[in-house]
């Protein structure tokens, strides 16, 4: 069942041509402060707040995407960790290692070849008068509905001046939408800059880029062992079904040299739910993919679905890595267990509203990329609280690939030439995924 023009529509992530698009994002340390850069495709507005309980500096981006993973700390930051509190509105979160002064924070225009960055620079605010005051600078343009407020820990905070101790100028018009602007002044923002630090000096050139990683897929044949899964009218199990789709999509995605894929099994064996997990987070996986084939009573019901893991259980699970005993590596090797609890706390929640944005947009590449001749129940992007579902920091789905109840599904996932037209739309949907410009950090 072919889904309709109103169903795509539905799924396909809007078309966003105006948004500038997060090309990279690191932090340095120097000898006098701790330099953050994002590099852009194009000029955006920005806001930076600082805040102390606890310590740490909020950045709201206007006009841009992003989709790239939680950052490790560096210098006075523990950690960068991204929210997409709107369409086109992302916020990043700095908790730091104690009170910290903005000394710089602006848009600095494409030149030298090099593309539009935002650049912002941390001090150590300890001993400093109004060391423990909020700043906030720059500004950005009115939303249909308001940001919501620094939620939690993080009380909303209202303009303030410049301290005394920090000169301001504002430092040219707000970014077009057209592109980058071509003078040589900063287009959008607001610069303020220590005293005693005088100019800021340009970033160094960046050195050579390593060699990139390919990135590396986990496919999760369900069931298996002891375990057989559903069990199609002619006698074949949902297991012997989702291992030979699994080595189905490694050989597609193998052949196209762009990944490293790694399988919860290769054999007839039973892994547990949570161990299933755990193999993407030790793997430090980019994606989990868990292939399935129900069955249902009704066996007039057939097509494919596919889940991403639901609201309440992602809460349920951030409760349970915040557990003071599970912080040691609780977000991709970031050690949590010297942090404080309202800093763990923020990190961890973040980092699970990140993946859960990740894992819905690669669900709807999926169902945009999917062969015509692959039938899909109706609202087939669906949420749950699949236990298979619940690292925090990797992207993860859950394919229902159809239902063994039914007996032309069943006939199907049977079939070579069916597990190759799936695989092959999977296959689309990574590539969608990681393709550049696609909403992602590059490495």
């Amino acid at each position: 069942m072919a889904m309709n023009q109103a169903q795509v529509a539905a799924i396909r992530p809007p078309a966003s041509p105006a948004l500038s698009q997060i090309l990279d994002a690191r932090l340095g340390v120097h000898p006098d402060k701790t330099r953050f850069v994002l590099e852009l495709t194009q000029p955006v507005p920005f806001r930076v707040q600082t805040q102390s309980s606890p310590h740490s500096v909020v950045i709201d981006l206007a006009d841009v995407a992003w989709g790239g993973a939680m950052l490790p700390g560096r210098g006075l930051v523990l950690a960068v960790a991204s929210d997409n509190v709107a369409p086109g509105r992302v916020r990043l979160v700095l908790p730091t290692t104690g009170p910290v002064r903005v000394a710089l924070a602006e848009i600095i225009p494409p030149r030298d070849g090099r593309p539009p960055r935002f650049i912002l620079d941390l001090v150590p605010a300890s001993g400093l008068p109004h060391a423990g005051a909020p700043q906030t600078i720059g500004s950005l343009p009115p939303l249909s509905a308001p940001l919501p407020p620094l939620s939690g820990p993080f009380p909303p905070q209202e303009p303030i001046g410049t301290p005394p101790e920090m000169a301001a100028s504002v430092t040219g018009p707000q970014p077009s939408t057209n592109g980058p602007q071509s003078s040589g002044t900063p287009s959008a923002g607001m610069v303020v800059a220590a005293a005693s630090l005088g100019s800021a000096p340009l970033p160094p050139r960046p050195k050579p880029l390593a060699k990139v990683e390919l990135p590396l897929i986990v496919i999760d044949p369900g069931h298996g062992g002891q375990d057989p899964g559903a069990i199609a009218g002619n006698g074949t199990y949902e297991k012997d079904i989702t291992l030979a789709m699994a080595q189905e999509l490694r050989r597609q995605l193998l052949a196209s040299k762009r990944y490293r894929v790694v399988l919860t099994r290769d054999k007839d064996i039973f892994i547990p739910l949570r161990d299933r997990a755990a193999v993407a987070r030790d793997q430090g996986a980019s994606l989990f993919i868990s292939l399935h084939a129900d069955s249902i009573d009704r066996k007039q019901v057939r097509g494919l679905s596919i889940y991403t893991l639901s609201e309440r259980a992602s809460d349920r699970e951030a409760e349970t890595l915040a557990q003071r005993e599970n912080r040691a590596d609780a977000l991709g090797g970031l050690d949590l267990s010297s942090q404080p609890e309202q800093v763990a706390n923020i990190l961890i929640n973040l980092s699970q509203r990140e993946k859960m944005n990740q894992s819905r947009r690669f669900a709807a590449l999926v169902l945009t990329s999917l062969d015509k001749a692959i039938a899909v129940l109706p609202s087939p992007l669906r949420s749950a609280g699949f236990g298979v579902l619940t690292a925090p920091d990797v992207p993860s789905v859950l394919v229902e690939m159809g239902y063994l109840s039914h007996t032309q599904d069943a006939k199907l996932l049977t079939t070579s030439t069916h597990r190759r037209r799936m695989a092959a739309s999977l296959v689309r949907a990574v590539d969608g995924y990681f393709s550049p410009g696609a909403g992602r950090k590059r490495s």
